[in-house]
């Protein structure tokens, strides 16, 4: 029952009901197992030639030396989550790609139903779409098209191929959204799902073994810790890393101020993740939660988010004028309370009662790391697990890091520059990572260069992506300027040159990265081949040493930092 303990429930679920649309749009049928053996004709190309491009660096002197760039940040099967029926269509299905890139239920016909990918794609819940998949795929996948599938096993084998070997996939899940959202095939408890998504990944590496001749013959490997990553690498093979960034994490909502677990639930928890095989984590994700405070969505995309905290918490979010150098995104409307009515806010709030009114910008979240937050974190460190800090409130990624630091300890990523940057510089003194989010190429190359003045020389420098895909974010859109200064195809990958890709073609649809942005996934080699034009061949080598430093990093978390 949500907000069991909350004075205002008829009031909360009054408004529940009206923001439930505004809401899904704010945030970002079960497979059956496949049999181990399974062998099923390929649905899907690749569009190159040659490869798939080598694991290590070449030479003696390269030592052993990973070469391939990493994702830090997607969500192969967020079609579990939000109640199920949220996102249309799954990486892989053993019936074949007809089954696996079907579109919703509630897309039928001309997709005039189909209310969230409406508003998420064109800003209001009216509009019309081509509903139908394989083989024409006439208006999805899409850059902007939040609500269909874009990792399709096919398209992250073509990634794979030319150079990709580290995915980070986030288990996702969100209680809230799921209650809104009217349409449902699975729970909303938020760690039966991350369960559940657990439980397909590896449905997900046998299927691909069964197409590959068998079991662990597959380029999709599970890994658990960074000497098993580099061994599925120098195999030529992908690493895949299981992580979790979920809302709210073993239980831990917080209702009208009051914690929802305990510190036993935590570390229960904790070890469940890791016989599950996860090895890095969010405490909090979009809402406040009783770990921590998260840093504030802006605008209007806040204000919707704000509501939903509300639904959440039994509180809107709390926020003061920044004083020092890190900051919060900020509420709109900003500036609407003077400072002193914003101090009589903030007491309020401390008796649990609050108001959207908030004071001049810089904006900061009050919440920061909770007791139990810290405890999480010192649990984290305990199972040598990595610590994501994004999303985060700046006041708690600023206490997360000072843990951190006091126990010398490096595994921390911000993966996908939801963080403020000016904490790019301690997560590098740490010996940690920062990956850029899936921006158009002149975007991430600006972002790629801010972050590497703030390196730390005693440690690798690799750089790497987190391109959120299906995680309800745009993907990289097609450039501005791209019908003057197009990607030439073919192109030769980024990592290898005697591999060479041509546009990516599945059923009777072509792709063309100048045209359709990162449609899907297998655009990505199209999207890291670009950015040679911004960032030249400098960051083609970062990238292409992402996955070295990430292993380093995990590496060092795993031994305490040697």
């Amino acid at each position: 029952m949500l907000f069991r303990r909350s004075p205002r429930r008829p009031v909360v679920a009054a408004a529940a009901t009206l923001l439930a649309p505004l809401l899904a749009a704010a945030l970002a049928v079960a497979c059956p197992t496949p049999p181990a053996h399974a062998a099923a004709p390929r649905d899907a190309g690749t569009g190159m030639t040659g490869g798939p491009a080598t694991g290590t660096a070449a030479g003696r002197a390269a030592g052993g030396e990973v070469r391939g760039y990493i994702d830090a940040h997607s969500h192969l099967m967020s079609y579990e989550a939000f109640g199920g029926q949220l996102l249309c269509g799954k990486p892989f299905d053993p019936r074949g790609i007809r089954a696996a890139l079907a579109d919703c239920p509630d897309h039928a016909g001309n997709g005039a139903l189909a209310w969230f990918e409406n508003f998420t794609r064109h800003g209001t819940p009216l509009g019309t779409h081509d509903p139908a998949g394989w083989p024409a795929f006439k208006d999805w996948p899409a850059w902007d098209s939040r609500t269909h599938q874009q990792a399709y096993y096919a398209w992250l084998e073509r990634s794979w191929r030319a150079g990709q070997r580290i995915l980070v996939n986030q288990l996702v899940a969100n209680r809230q959204l799921c209650e809104v959202y009217p349409l449902k095939r699975t729970a909303c408890d938020e760690m039966t799902i991350i369960r559940l998504e657990a439980r397909r990944m590896r449905e997900m590496q046998s299927y691909i073994d069964g197409l590959s001749g068998g079991p662990g013959r597959g380029w999709f490997r599970i890994v658990r810790g960074p000497a098993e990553a580099r061994r599925v690498i120098r195999d030529g093979k992908l690493a895949v890393v299981l992580g979790v960034e979920t809302s709210e994490p073993f239980g831990c909502r917080e209702i009208g101020g009051v914690p929802q677990c305990t510190r036993g639930d935590i570390d229960r928890g904790l070890d469940e993740m890791r016989r599950l095989g996860v090895s890095s984590m969010f405490l909090c994700h979009k809402f406040d939660n009783a770990l921590c405070g998260v840093r504030f969505d802006p605008g209007t995309t806040g204000a919707v988010v704000n509501a939903g905290n509300l639904l959440a918490t039994g509180r809107f979010w709390q926020a003061e004028t920044c004083t020092g150098p890190v900051h919060d995104n900020t509420i709109a409307p900003a500036g609407a309370v003077s400072g002193q009515v914003a101090q009589i806010l903030r007491l309020l709030g401390r008796a649990g009662i609050t108001l959207p009114l908030y004071p001049p910008a810089p904006h900061c979240n009050v919440k920061g790391l909770t007791g139990l937050g810290a405890h999480m974190v010192r649990g984290l460190m305990k199972r040598h697990m990595l610590v994501e800090i994004d999303h985060m409130s700046a006041k708690a990624a600023g206490q997360t890091l000072g843990l951190l630091e006091r126990a010398g300890y490096p595994g921390v990523v911000s993966s996908h520059s939801w963080e403020d940057p000016a904490y790019a510089r301690r997560v590098y003194r740490l010996g940690g990572m920062v990956t850029g989010y899936g921006h158009s190429a002149p975007a991430f190359v600006a972002e790629w260069r801010r972050n590497k003045e703030s390196r730390d020389p005693r440690y690798t420098f690799g750089y790497g992506y987190g391109l959120d895909a299906n995680g309800m974010g745009p993907l990289p859109p097609p450039r501005a300027d791209a019908r003057e200064h197009p990607l030439r195809y073919p192109f030769a990958s980024p990592v290898d040159p005697s591999v060479k890709l041509g546009r990516l073609r599945t059923g009777l649809r072509t792709w063309d990265l100048n045209v359709d942005g990162v449609a899907n996934y297998g655009l990505v080699p199209d999207w890291i081949a670009d950015m040679r034009a911004y960032g030249g061949q400098e960051i083609l080598d970062d990238l292409a040493r992402g996955a070295e430093a990430y292993l380093r990093m995990w590496r060092r978390a795993e031994t305490g930092g040697r």
